[in-house]
């Protein structure tokens, strides 16, 4: 097994001193080109990398972000992870990320691995939405920033997008097509943004002077395709089946059209269809999905900066806001319904 190199063997081949190994890499204008030449030569070399722990635990805090978000395999978290990662990289920093897969007890275990790692700050879509896991983890002294989310009882920052604005959109759209009865997808409704969505659209049928009775709740227990396709199945089975979906979100809206598809139902002419975040693939789809965008790249943006001035030179200084962003409908062919003479 090959012994790792370390900075006393760099001085040493250089002929220098440790200080002046440890000065060419944390402050390189310290020392003169020519040394610092000789001494970065050595360490390309000798192929010396420098331990962050050790370096962390003299410095006294990490140069690691940790974002926790409810599930990987979601485009719309992928998003936010990249808004998040440029404005960590400008300033120096890096980001791990990791998935609660919308398990409380799992975003738990998570919030522990972070607090014995000692990250700089946590950027999290919390999965309990008691805020227990958050007020636990404040006790750490590590600061955090909720994404997509406002969590009453955790005090913090937050970055999130109106979500019953989002569901009156939704709904409002779809009542202006013609629809009087429509049925909302939801993920698990303990997740506020599914709760959210569902009052916009019951906000938009009060608005048209319609009674809650005309929504429909379907509740899954994942926020996936293949949720999506076990709803369009019970949609199926509907009596009457409906003419009008909302989904809480794009991926159950992708399996729901999987399932309409499989079964022969045109949409949007017998059944419109709309998603919600406006990810990638909504308007690859086969009918290209109508959906309601949220800003995932500004939000992940915005909360990384929020994150990195509560741990920056300025913390003092720093005050905790609650950013709440606008989502907009962007509409395409799955809820707008063709001209008869243009069926086939």
């Amino acid at each position: 097994m090959t012994q790792s190199v370390g900075i006393k063997d760099v001085a040493r081949e250089a002929g220098v001193s440790v200080g002046t190994v440890s000065n060419v890499i944390n402050r390189p204008d310290s020392v003169a080109e020519a040394t610092r030449t000789r001494v970065l030569s050595t360490i390309d070399r000798l192929g010396y990398v420098r331990s962050e722990s050790a370096r962390q635990l003299r410095a006294g805090r990490s140069r690691i972000i940790a974002l926790l978000v409810l599930d990987m395999a979601n485009p719309f978290f992928v998003d936010v992870a990249a808004g998040a990662e440029r404005v960590a990289r400008d300033a120096g920093l890096g980001v791990m990320l990791c998935n609660s897969a919308q398990s409380s007890d799992e975003e738990a275990e998570y919030l522990g691995l972070f607090s014995e790692q000692r990250v700089r700050g946590v950027l999290v879509t919390p999965a309990d939405t008691s805020g227990r896991n958050l007020a636990g983890f404040r006790r750490q002294e590590i600061p955090f920033v909720t994404v997509d989310r406002v969590v009453p009882s955790a005090e913090g920052c937050s970055v999130s997008v109106d979500d019953v604005v989002g569901g009156s959109l939704a709904g409002r759209h779809l009542l202006d097509q013609g629809h009087e009865r429509i049925v909302y997808v939801s993920g698990p409704l303990q997740l506020s943004q599914c709760q959210d969505r569902r009052t916009g659209v019951l906000r938009a049928l009060a608005e048209a002077g319609l009674d809650e009775d005309r929504l429909t709740v379907l509740e899954t227990r994942k926020l996936d395709v293949s949720a999506g396709r076990d709803a369009g199945a019970r949609l199926l089975g509907m009596s009457p089946r409906p003419t009008a979906v909302f989904c809480a979100n794009d991926l159950l809206a992708l399996g729901v059209l999987q399932a309409l598809f499989a079964a022969g139902v045109s949409v949007p002419d017998e059944i419109a269809l709309v998603g919600y975040d406006d990810i990638e693939f909504a308007s690859a789809a086969a009918v290209p999905l109508t959906s309601v965008r949220q800003p995932a790249v500004r939000m992940g943006r915005l909360a990384a900066e929020l994150l990195i001035e509560e741990t920056g030179p300025d913390a003092a200084d720093h005050r905790h806001q609650r950013i709440v962003l606008q989502p907009e409908l962007v509409v395409r062919g799955s809820s707008i319904a063709r001209p008869a003479a243009n069926r086939r």
